[in-house]
């Protein structure tokens, strides 16, 4: 092919990436250039092709297309492939790999089509000595895509090889990895290399493992992205050029050698965890750029840049997603800690935010002038840009936080004090922007504190529930766990803007640590929907994170990350300690025990027994742990049963039960479905006679349109306590269990 001879090119490159990509081969040399979906295509020489190969930095593949042709049948494709002249390509004996995209025309699995690819590239090359070429998918000779669409084939070879987002350096990553080529979009869209000319900085204050800092290097040294790259599509392609593509890459080294030989530009990033420190710098000696970029160990709520002599510049950065710190609500506080340091450390200073919760971007207190919408592979993303001036900046009522756990000093004489001294983070003082909702909600927890403090400090109470959708706009609970809070969030119901909902779980949060001073580690958050069976006692991560906290004397371990529950269900607070009260010398017997927290009440108020069944090994284990803080070893019995067989067959009598059964469950290890409204005639029956003469049986569950059976009255003495089993942190929210005192009827 001669060298000056134009052919058709299709580069491909990741999804929105297209318009950037189109600028950029055109001034590598693409005439004729056209948008497509996830590519560009057009005409250019193998010059071009070549330069583009080595000089884009957006492209993922650059294509020669060797074909276009129509397919109506599986013989259409074998012969369209086959008529070609594959000797002008590859040896007999050479090594090839097919990838095939589509279907249609009888070709509905992709691996069958790149098998028929194959075939009809190996059977023009077998020759008369029977030699093949094989196949490797690894480090082929050539790489050949069909694509099919339509019923139109599209054949091309690959010159880049892999993919040209892998420029070589990076061979160590963190979590969520940013692919290179988006790493570099994100910088042209951010106006990077003409902010470099000008000699500005670079930060990333939370840069992983450091690709925006290399590609911004790259672009302001001048280094051709893939200048480090030994083995290229083209390599052993018996259409290569060799004296044109020298000449091209000695240009691009040369253009290297002078662009590194400069002053650096003052490139610097951050990162939080240790463990990514060094692979960062590893993938910066890779690239060549140790003089160009420089990597540190700092906290974003610290970060604070000091370039030589006072220039400005741009901060980039791709904060964690919520496999790295939960889920996207708990990133709330970190997007703060960004405006907050963006606002009172940038001055003058341009920033692009990547971001995969945009919404959140809105929680920075800075008003972008530039959004872009971006895939980072399948996940919609937003590059948010900001130029950071007080006239962008976000004014509405602020409100403050100090670096204490505890309330905000106004409510300091009637609100109770949190517990315990929490580990020291860095906290974004005065960096709370409230909306007028969100200010609202801190009103409402203002009050709810006050109302509740003297209650709490009187009665030594340690956990509590602090709000409960007080207002129901704020569809969300908070409870208090010593030094820590566990904030659940309801979901809304299908007739609320999705949108609006989480809005305003977003102002809510924003609140909360204006009035709570717990830094954002010790705030826990959840989502909390309708549950069916035993779901919600499944795991909902992986931490093991226990702590202790106390309870009318007794500690107890509890865990609120692991579980939708915490493993202490604080309405039922007033009921344990009755059971503490009444249990002395008495044979206690906790059914559905859970953590079996009753029984250690029962335990620590002199039982001289106790039972407690569970058909989960997991809260068992936990109750053993339980029993175990408080010093209950002996006596005291853990059964794993179905509740309702083992009721069934269990001959023992007991001076009090405590039943609290789940609404619903379908365990595999049950016999039978359990739905408390159908059997808990059948269950209490089974109950009461386990009961010893003058005991007693308290039952509860959390049913909101449980109503109790007519026969269960007719032959027990019932008595509903429901209104005494209420402390005064659930005294708004009378719903959410019901409670009654069983005895034997002395008639």
């Amino acid at each position: 092919m001669p060298a000056n001879q134009e052919v058709e090119l299709y580069l491909t490159c990741p999804k929105s990436l297209e318009g950037l990509l189109l600028d950029e081969a055109q001034a590598l040399g693409l005439s004729d250039a056209r948008e497509q979906l996830a590519g560009v295509s057009g005409r250019g020489t193998m010059q071009a092709a070549y330069r583009m190969c080595l000089w884009s930095r957006l492209a993922n593949r650059v294509l020669l297309v060797l074909k276009r042709f129509s397919v109506k049948t599986v013989e259409d494709l074998y012969h369209g492939v086959n008529d070609i002249d594959w000797s002008e390509h590859l040896l007999a004996s050479g090594t090839l790999s097919v990838e095939f995209t589509g279907r249609g025309s009888g070709i509905d699995n992709t691996h069958f089509g790149a098998l028929k690819v194959k075939d009809a590239i190996v059977d023009a090359l077998r020759d008369a000595e029977g030699n093949r070429p094989s196949v490797d998918k690894i480090n082929p000779d050539v790489r050949i895509h069909l694509h099919l669409r339509r019923g139109e084939a599209t054949l091309s070879l690959d010159l880049s090889g892999t993919s040209l987002h892998q420029r070589g350096y990076r061979l160590q990553q963190g979590a969520a990895p940013l692919k290179e080529n988006l790493a570099a979009a994100i910088l042209l869209r951010a106006g990077w290399p003409e902010l470099a000319k000008q000699g500005a900085a670079l930060v990333d204050p939370m840069c992983g493992v450091g690709t925006f800092l290399i590609e911004g290097a790259m672009m302001a040294a001048d280094v051709a992205p893939n200048l480090r790259r030994e083995r290229w599509g083209f390599s052993n392609w018996l259409g290569h050029i060799p004296a044109t593509w020298q000449p091209l890459y000695e240009e691009a080294q040369q253009r290297a050698q002078t662009g590194l030989a400069k002053t650096p530009l003052w490139i610097r990033g951050y990162e939080a965890d240790p463990r990514l420190i060094q692979p960062a710098r590893n993938n910066i000696e890779r690239a060549g750029l140790a003089r160009w970029v420089n990597i540190y160990q700092g906290e974003l709520a610290t970060f604070e840049p000091k370039p030589d002599q006072g220039q400005t510049g741009l901060v980039v950065t791709n904060p964690p997603y919520g496999e790295r710190l939960g889920d996207e609500a708990s990133l709330l506080y970190l997007y703060q800690y960004l405006g907050e340091r963006l606002r009172s450390a940038c001055l003058g200073w341009q920033a692009a935010v990547f971001t995969g919760a945009p919404e959140l971007g809105k929680r920075m207190g800075l008003r972008s002038h530039k959004q872009y919408s971006l895939f980072n592979g399948a996940l919609p993303c937003r590059l948010l840009l900001f130029q950071v001036n007080p006239d962008r900046f976000v004014t509405t009522e602020r409100a403050s936080s100090h670096g204490q756990a505890k309330p905000s000093r106004d409510f300091d004489d009637e609100a109770p004090r949190l517990t315990g001294e929490p580990e020291t983070v860095p906290v974004a003082a005065e960096s709370a922007r409230l909306s007028e909702g969100g200010q609202m909600f801190a009103n409402r927890l203002k009050k709810n504190l006050k109302q509740l403090g003297r209650w709490v400090r009187k009665e030594e109470i340690e956990c509590y529930r602090l709000y409960d959708a007080d207002m129901p706009e704020y569809a969300l609970a908070i409870d208090v766990y010593a030094d820590w809070l566990h904030v659940q969030e309801y979901a809304a119901p299908r007739s609320i803007d999705p949108e609006k909902a989480q809005g305003r779980f977003l102002d809510a949060l924003a609140a909360i640590p204006t009035v709570m001073d717990v830094p954002p580690e010790r705030i826990v958050i959840k989502r909390r929907e309708r549950q069916a069976g035993t779901r919600q006692y499944e795991r909902q991560a992986e931490r093991g994170q226990f702590m202790n906290v106390t309870e009318g004397g007794v500690k107890l371990l509890v865990n609120l990350t692991d579980y939708l529950d915490t493993g202490l269900f604080l309405d039922h607070r007033p009921m344990r300690m009755r059971i503490q009260k009444e249990a002395a010398g008495k044979r206690f017997l906790n059914l559905f025990c859970y953590t079996a927290v009753a029984t250690v009440h029962a335990a620590a108020g002199g039982a001289r027994s106790t039972t407690s069944v569970d058909l989960s090994k997991t809260y068992l284990d936990w109750a053993k742990r339980n029993l175990a803080l408080n010093g209950f070893s002996d006596k005291h019995s853990l059964v794993h049963a179905d509740v309702m067989a083992w009721l069934e067959n269990d001959r023992e009598i007991y001076d009090m039960i405590f039943v609290d059964p789940p609404t619903f469950s379908n365990s595999k290890r049950m016999d039978d479905v359990f739905d408390i409204q159908r059997d808990h005639v059948l269950l209490l029956d089974r109950a009461m006679a386990r009961l010893a003469p003058g005991g007693s049986l308290y039952f509860s569950n959390n049913f909101r349109r449980f109503v109790m059976d007519e026969s269960v009255e007719s032959r027990y003495q019932v008595t509903n306590i429901t209104a005494q089993t209420f402390d005064p942190d659930f005294a708004r929210n009378k719903k959410i269990h019901q409670a009654w005192h069983l005895t034997q009827r002395t008639d």
